[in-house]
Formats: structure tokens, sequence, C-alpha cells
């Protein structure tokens, strides 16, 4: 028991401070790396009706049902076709599983706590709400997802409904 609790005080070590990167058009977003399950290209898409427009349907991943989110929508830029680039990052949030969709996967970076800065305070809602924080690498920035606030509690009790 004691050998299980240290590597699973390792395994957090390992993962402290790391985020997935990721493209939507030029800008990159990072998601803590322990939301993380997988990535996998493009996979056929089940439409399911009623859903929000952002929800672009089901995926069927080794037998698992797995909503997946067209982040370009969530995020309210223009919708794109689907091509070779672009990736579904698999995240585990709030108890579900859920996929989301991007332009590309960038790569895994370490970004210590002391370079992530808070975001502005703008008009938009869509910083509060979905941007944890700015990352600073060198004179470049990823913007940090808040992945416990990707979806409302709504959203998730419907998700965990098409499951």
């Amino acid at each position: 028991m004691e050998q299980m609790l240290e590597d699973m005080e390792l395994l957090e070590d390992t993962q402290k401070d790391k985020y997935l990167t990721f493209l939507l058009d030029k800008e990159e977003y990072g998601i803590e790396i322990g939301y993380v399950t997988e990535i996998v290209g493009i996979q056929s898409i089940i439409e399911v009706p009623e859903l929000p427009y952002y929800v672009k349907g089901i995926i069927n991943l080794r037998g698992k049902i797995i909503p997946v989110f067209d982040v370009r929508l969530r995020f309210g830029k223009e919708a794109k076709e689907y091509t070779d680039r672009n990736c579904t990052i698999v995240i585990e949030i709030k108890n579900i599983t859920v996929g989301l969709i991007v332009d590309a996967v960038a790569e895994v970076l370490s970004i210590p706590e002391e370079n992530i800065v808070p975001f502005p305070k703008l008009s938009s809602s869509f910083q509060q709400k979905y941007i944890k924080g700015i990352g600073k690498i060198g004179n470049n920035v990823k913007l940090i997802l808040d992945c416990d606030r990707l979806f409302s509690d709504d959203e998730v009790e419907s998700l965990s409904n098409i499951t």
C-alpha cells in the first residue's frame, strides 16, 4: 500500500507543470496533462440530434462511446473542414470522457507555475469562462485552459446521458 502511494505521488510529480499544447488557427492553447488520456486522429463521427452546435456527435473508441466537441466552434471560431492534421484529444473531466477536436497537437511542455499569469480582465466572458491563465515560454505565450470550466454542470449531465 505504501509503495502504491509513493508511485501515485511520483506520477503526480512527473505530471506537475506539464501541458499538452495544441493549435487553433495560429493560437496555441495548453491543457494540463493530467486531464489527457490519449490523442487520436479524426474518427468517424456519428451525429446525434438536438445537441449544441459545437458537439459534433459521438465516436466509438475501442468500444467506448465518447462525445466529441469541435473546440473551434466552442470558442466561437469559424468551422473548417477536417484534415489529416486535426486530432481528437481525449480527456477525462468531471467523471466523463470527452473528445476535443483541435486543428493540431503541438507538444508537451513544462510550464512552471510561476510562469503562468492570470488572464487580464477584459469585457468578454470567454476568457473568464475557459482560460485559466497565460503560460509564458520565452517570448511565446500559451493560453492555458481551465478544463473544469469547459462544460457547465448541465452540459456534463447531458453528456453523461449520451454515453
